[in-house]
């Protein structure tokens, strides 16, 4: 994280600070028109975004310094908590004195269509020990971030993404990409429909060289690109070619898009690590 703001952005824990709790909302009275001339679907989407879960669990206790950073399993079912709130709060009137303009202020915000990760969804490449093994903070972060019933999860339907945290991590030889495989394997299973399989989330597109996949809400399209668009660390393929063809696809007509990737436009997305200093 940064340690100060610069003077063009937010860093990305004060961004995040306000967007754990932020629904966005698109919302088009009536239908739009493309490019083509056709009509676009009207949009009417509130959906909430997260990020920076960091799930910190280990197979005894935490992950060295998550408790005193505030990654305990406390802290994420107060989140949980906060988000499946939500639905019962209402649109502001006003923010610090401003009117906001909105459309339904002032009425029930409702049930939102999702919940959409931002990536680090968890704290060490899915808390997986040095061998191959079930990782305690990916199932960590499944128990409290897959959809269900109850207070210990939310209740909404949920779109991994996947971060730095989540992909950096390498394994032993030979199981190099393991802690890797295991969180894009995650992300196949819950969103990747099949012929025979349905996943909890099913995806529009999914690219199964990227795990990059896109879904629409109405007129709105949405795609996941994870830690960025065009990624190709630890041998990964780039998500490029599949995202030009799935917006020409899906969004060729000029409906809005939304885009989702880990990484920010501030400056300490741009830095790199210096294994000689040790730090970014």
């Amino acid at each position: 994280m940064m340690d100060r703001l610069s003077s063009a952005f937010l860093s990305r824990r004060d961004f995040l600070g306000l967007a754990a709790g932020l629904a966005a909302t698109c919302a088009l009275p009536r239908s739009a028109f493309a490019q083509t001339g056709r009509r676009i679907q009207p949009i009417d989407a509130t959906f909430l975004f997260i990020a920076d879960i960091h799930a910190c669990r280990m197979a005894s206790g935490l992950s060295p310094h998550c408790a005193q950073e505030g990654k305990t399993d406390a802290a994420l079912l107060r989140n949980v908590a906060a988000l499946n709130a939500i639905a019962d709060k209402k649109w502001p009137v006003e923010i610090g004195g401003v009117a906001t303009g909105l459309h339904s202020a002032g009425t029930r915000i409702g049930t939102p269509l999702g919940l959409v990760t931002g990536g680090d969804i968890t704290d060490d490449g899915g808390g997986q020990v040095t061998e191959p093994s079930e990782g305690t903070q990916l199932l960590q972060f499944s128990q409290r971030y897959q959809q269900g019933i109850g207070p210990d999860r939310v209740h909404i339907p949920v779109y991994v993404g996947l971060g730095n945290h989540d992909l950096d991590q390498n394994g032993s030889p030979p199981h190099v990409d393991w802690y890797r495989r295991e969180l894009r394997d995650y992300v196949e299973v819950n969103h990747r429909p099949g012929v025979f399989f349905k996943p909890p989330v099913p995806a529009t597109e999914y690219d199964v060289d990227t795990d990059c996949y896109s879904w629409d809400w109405g007129g709105l399209h949405l795609v996941q690109t994870h830690r960025f668009a065009g990624d190709t660390g630890h041998g990964a393929m780039s998500s490029l070619p599949w995202l030009k063809q799935d917006l020409a696809t899906y969004a060729g007509d000029g409906r809005p898009v939304i885009l989702f990737q880990h990484y920010g436009w501030d400056t300490f997305s741009t830095e790199r690590w210096d294994p000689a200093k040790r730090i970014y």
